[in-house]
């Protein structure tokens, strides 16, 4: 498969930005195994594009970002006998290393949420960068209603990024959350209404262009490296984001250009 023979996805580059669309409206941009293979084939070329800085994931239409797994694609698995029992990732599976397991993308992913992000669909914007959401949206894990889990890294990354048992709360019942809520738990940047969040999620694309590429992909990576270290540790451990960074021709770049009283060019070199 080629980035030519994309359907389930719509992959589009504007300058430094790239545009990742779910693209299935009419099954609320759930993800079935080719949405998945398609997205493999789209996170590596972002990845290896060194004119694509940071990418919009968003979801077609406003209903929905994404409802998560294609169940009935599942169901029909089950019932040919084809599915095999599945536990946390997707080494194995189609479309992987999937984008909840690209550990190494330093690049910035910003989840533009629009509607339900359910199971799948709400483990995509826990293992973005930033998420802003419409009011509209709504927030769920819930895999356990349907005797599954939040395997793709639902189970352990809201129980990092929200209050533990808040989060447990929500894992355990499969409540959904308002995008009121998942902002007061930290779970969200921003929430707009629905008709400002194209405008709110290119505030964010300006503001993060503005700063030197090297520089954002070295502290992301120290940032998701560091949370689970001692501190000590920390301060001695050498990121290759951050030795790339400091012997960069961008770091000296910026210190000049605010002397000199002028915008910094960025070549992320």
């Amino acid at each position: 498969m080629e980035l030519a023979d994309l359907t389930r996805i719509r992959y589009e580059k504007h300058g430094r930005v790239a545009r990742v669309t779910l693209d299935r409206p009419d099954r609320l941009n759930a993800m079935d195994l080719r949405t998945h293979e398609e997205l493999a084939l789209v996170w590596d070329d972002f990845e290896q594009d060194d004119e694509l800085w940071l990418a919009v994931l968003t979801g077609a239409g406003e209903r929905a970002f994404s409802a998560g797994q294609d169940l009935k694609e599942l169901a029909a698995r089950i019932a040919d006998g084809s599915n095999t029992p599945a536990t946390f990732g997707s080494r194995g599976k189609p479309g992987w290393p999937r984008l909840t397991e690209r550990f190494e993308l330093a690049k910035p992913v910003i989840a533009r949420v629009n509607g339900h992000a359910f199971g799948g669909g709400f483990e995509l914007a826990l293992a973005c960068d930033i998420v802003v959401a419409a009011d509209t949206a709504t927030f769920a894990l819930p895999e356990a209603r349907l005797g599954l889990i939040a395997g793709a890294g639902g189970v352990f990354r809201l129980t990092r990024q929200a209050p533990y048992r808040a989060a447990l709360g929500h894992l355990i019942t499969g409540r959904p959350m308002t995008a009121a809520r998942a902002h007061a738990l930290g779970l969200v940047n921003e929430v707009v209404p629905a008709a400002e969040l194209d405008a709110c999620v290119d505030t964010w694309v300006t503001d993060i262009l503005g700063c030197a590429p090297l520089a954002v992909r070295a502290i992301k990576e120290a940032a998701a490296a560091a949370a689970t270290m001692p501190l000590e540790q920390a301060f001695r451990t050498r990121f290759p984001w951050e030795e790339r960074r400091m012997h960069s021709e961008d770091a000296d770049e910026g210190p000049r250009a605010f002397v000199e009283k002028r915008p910094p060019r960025w070549q992320g070199r």
